[in-house]
Parts: structure tokens; C-alpha cells; sequence
């Protein structure tokens, strides 16, 4: 579905995406993990034939984007970061007007509109303006315009951010329903349960560049344990216990206020660092997830 080697955008002197390689396959959902400027929405932007690229080589459904804009983009559906809505239609003409942009008739259109509305759960607020709508309301009328020309390919940058627990979890159960009915999909999230909850493979983006690739699980696998104790303490001294316990896992991560051991059995060695005098405030096992992952990549170290 979508094929890059080499893939490179620049702005002047800086270099956003430097020299990627993705390859998308039919009916998965494929994700791109980062930090904040590691290149993953410029990435989605020339995927979307949005931006031009400056390096490499694409192409997305089998077309170079730079000569079949036009044929790629009628195929394919895009979800932007910031909900671009008509607020002065109503919700059901933002989906019948959309519609029209794609040749789809006028009858037919209404057709498109009613059947998304349900797959939305909007149908009860088909006359409402937009700007009354909560913000999940808001962002799954957005997936269902970006879905008006039946799009082989579903591009969703950042996709449920800002969104309640309940808001999205009801968008990862429509995303569920798209995958079932054979829709691939490109993914960009700054969280990592929902990467893990939805991407069959992804990659995780840092300075420009894919610094892993995998699935969920194998990027565990290989960069985390399957387990992590997490040894709290009063803050400050949490340090003093590392002698005791850095013989008891794989790796230890030290944070203001507790100690990470990254090990296969934390049970075990919550078990071992007691017999060893160590008496943390509280402890927690829990299983390795993305997000030890990413921060084990990326650092812990905010970018803006």
C-alpha cells in the first residue's frame, strides 16, 4: 500500500525526515510512534500528497505521489490533527457536501452520509451544528468524512488526542470495524496503549530517523523484559538501594522517586531485594509495555 526507501523531507537546512524506509501492507495498521519534531506527521504529510518530498523514493498504492496526486488522493482517506470541520453546516451536510468533492451524486451522497452517521453513532445529531458537539463527537464525524469515498488507505495523524477514556475507546472500536472490513490504516499517537491496543507493526521515530520496527509485541521482546518492578521511595533515596538490587535484573532505570528493575520474574525479585534489606514505601509488578519501550529509545528528556 504504501512503499518508501530512502524517504527524506527538508526545510532549509533542517532535515525532518532523514532517509526512512516503511513499507505498508494491504489490511494492517501500521503505526509510526515519536517524540514531538521526530518527523511522523511530515512523514504522513507527503504519504497524504500534502508535501512534496525532498529525497527517495515513494509510492503509495503502486503511484509516485509527485505525478498522480490526484489519483492517490481520491483513493485514499485522511484524518488531520486538528478536526477541520464546516461549523456552519450541519453534521449530516458536512458528510453530503464532502461527498460531492468525489463526483458522488447527490442522492447517493445522502446515502454515504446516513450510512456513516451510524457508523459514527451520530444519527441523532445528523441537524445539529458542529459546534455544540463534544470533542469525541467532533473527531469521529471527521473519521467518518475522511471515509465518503470508500478509501483503500486510512491516514489518522494523532487520531483521539485531547479525547476522554470513553471518547476513545468508542473511536478504537470504529478504527476495529475499518480494519475488519479490510481498510488499511497509518497511524501516528503520542500514546502507547492505543498503539499497542490497535497497530499490527509499527515504527518508533526519533531526530528524523526509525531507530526500531516490529510489532508491539517483538519491539517488547526485544528492547524491554517481560516484566518491570517499579520500587518506590521517599524521594532522595532511592539511590542508596542500587548496590542491593542491580544485581537482580537485566537493567535499572533510576527516577526521582523510585527505581525501575526491568527483570523476567519482578515477583522474584521483589522477593530477593526484601531478603537483601531493601524496604521501598511501595512496589509494583507489572508487564513491560510499549511505553518502556519508547522512553528506552527515545529518553526521558521532553522535546518541544
Amino acid at each position: 500500500m504504501v512503499s518508501a526507501t530512502g524517504l527524506t523531507k527538508t526545510f532549509g537546512s533542517f532535515t525532518a525526515v532523514d532517509g526512512i524506509d516503511i513499507e505498508v501492507r494491504p489490511g494492517e495498521v501500521f503505526g509510526f510512534l515519536g517524540p514531538n519534531g521526530a518527523g511522523k506527521s511530515s512523514t504522513m504529510r507527503m504519504i497524504s500528497c500534502v508535501s512534496p518530498r525532498s529525497g527517495g523514493d515513494l509510492a503509495v498504492l503502486g503511484m509516485d505521489p509527485d505525478r498522480r496526486a490526484a489519483q492517490i488522493k481520491a483513493r485514499i482517506g485522511v484524518v488531520p490533527q486538528q478536526d477541520n470541520l464546516d461549523t456552519e453546516l450541519t453534521v449530516r451536510q458536512n458528510l453530503q457536501i464532502y461527498a460531492r468533492y468525489f463526483g458522488i451524486s447527490w442522492s447517493k451522497a445522502g446515502e454515504k452520509a446516513d450510512e456513516l452517521l451510524e457508523f459514527a453513532q451520530l444519527t441523532d445529531r445528523a441537524k445539529s451544528r458542529v459546534d455544540p458537539l463534544s470533542g469525541g463527537m467532533k473527531r469521529r464525524l471527521t473519521i467518518a468524512r475522511s471515509l465518503v469515498n470508500e478509501p483503500e488507505l486510512l491516514l489518522l495523524d494523532e487520531p483521539t488526542t485531547g479525547l476522554d477514556p470513553q471518547a476513545r475507546h468508542l473511536l478504537w472500536d470504529r478504527l476495529y470495524r475499518l480494519k475488519q472490513e479490510g481498510v488499511t490504516q497509518i497511524i501516528t499517537t503520542h500514546y502507547m496503549d492505543e498503539a499497542e491496543q490497535l497497530c499490527d507493526r509499527l515504527v518508533v521515530m526519533d531526530a528524523g530517523k526509525i531507530v526500531a520496527e516490529g510489532s508491539p509485541s517483538e519491539l517488547i521482546a526485544q528492547y524491554s523484559t517481560k516484566e518491570v518492578l517499579e520500587l518506590r521511595f521517599t524521594p532522595g533515596t532511592q539511590q542508596d538501594s542500587v548496590p542491593q538490587v542491580e544485581a537482580l535484573a537485566d537493567r535499572i532505570e533510576v527516577l526521582p522517586d523510585r527505581l525501575l528493575l526491568y527483570t523476567a520474574d519482578g515477583e522474584g525479585a521483589l522477593s530477593a531485594a526484601h531478603q537483601r534489606g531493601v524496604e521501598p514505601v511501595s512496589s509494583l509488578v507489572r508487564r513491560s509495555t510499549l511505553e518502556d519501550v519508547f522512553l528506552r529509545l527515545t529518553g526521558r528528556q521532553l522535546v518541544d
